[in-house]
């Protein structure tokens, strides 16, 4: 019989972290997957809250983190730790990284490398994912669902947003390009 436990409070930190993390994401994801909530204004509003949504998302994984390693008792000196964990290392790592640069003089000091390094947020939305399926499998709790249901929607919407953004790209240079060759023939002819 399939039966969720009680999560610990650990788990409750990290499914915060990652309902916080998935709304700070929600803003440019929304805007090009359905371009109707522009009219809305919710895209716009997120967008405002989306720097301290963030580091609020990070301290609530470091509570996650250090509440996982108390319990778990890991060993850092051993390799096999790292390797059990990278996931989860790793998408701390990026969150650090993020939060760390979610500032004013971040963005002016880092110019257009700001914009690159925070698109390691993706990479990051992946991870978590990753994370979630791979820690929680076997033994769920009552935020396992809800967890795998916020990651894996955004993970899919994301996927659309590149699509539809690729597609519109293709469009574009497709019709730039028909619109240059009657004039490229024009001027052959004359």
């Amino acid at each position: 019989m399939f039966r969720l436990d009680y999560p610990p409070l650990a788990n409750w930190a990290g499914f915060s972290a990652a309902l916080l993390y998935v709304v700070t994401l929600l803003p440019t994801i929304l805007r090009v997957v359905f371009p109707s909530t522009k009219t809305t204004g919710i895209p716009k509003k997120l967008l405002i809250q989306r720097r301290l949504l963030g580091i609020i998302a990070f301290l609530l994984s470091v509570i996650h983190g250090y509440w996982m390693v108390s319990k778990r008792e890991l060993d850092f000196l051993d390799l096999q730790t790292y390797w059990i964990y990278c996931q989860g290392i790793f998408t701390f790592l990026i969150f650090a990284l993020l939060a760390i640069t979610s500032n004013d003089w971040s963005v002016k000091k880092l110019k257009k490398n700001w914009k690159k390094l925070h698109k390691l947020t993706y990479l990051a939305m992946f991870l978590l994912l990753w994370h979630v399926i791979d820690k929680m499998w076997g033994h769920w709790t009552w935020v396992t669902p809800p967890s795998l249901f916020i990651t894996g929607i955004i993970t899919t919407l994301f996927v659309i947003r590149v699509i539809r953004e690729n597609y519109v790209l293709d469009k574009s240079k497709a019709q730039s390009s028909q619109s240059k060759a009657p004039e490229a023939t024009a001027s052959k002819k004359d």
